[in-house]
């Protein structure tokens, strides 16, 4: 589909790797610029670290923690029901990441 989920870190490495002068604070703040524009939409998977996803369409991620790979999952293929939210608030989405582990 074309679409990608990557880390600044691992975007920080493709560009070592080409020979590219950037810093990895650069990439963070170009990310969330994108972020903020549309362009890209970030799912946290812990405490301080993201993901940037390609696919700014609404739907969910698998992740396996142990590989840091990361798998779409279609918006309608989870059902769940939200608590009605606080007066004054409405919700505005929610985000569901389903860790995986491999199983022998």
């Amino acid at each position: 589909d074309g679409h990608r989920h990557v880390s600044a870190e691992e975007l920080f490495q493709e560009a070592r790797s080409a020979d590219i002068q950037v810093s990895l604070a650069t990439i963070y703040n170009t990310l969330h610029q994108f972020t903020d524009a549309g362009l890209l939409r970030e799912v946290p998977v812990d405490s301080g670290q993201s993901y940037f996803d390609t696919n700014v369409e609404h739907h969910h991620h698998f992740f396996v923690p142990e590989t840091g790979e990361m798998m779409d999952i279609d918006d309608d293929a989870v059902h769940l029901e939200t608590a009605p939210p606080p007066d004054g608030y409405a919700v505005e989405r929610v985000d569901v990441v389903v860790r995986l582990r491999k199983v022998d």
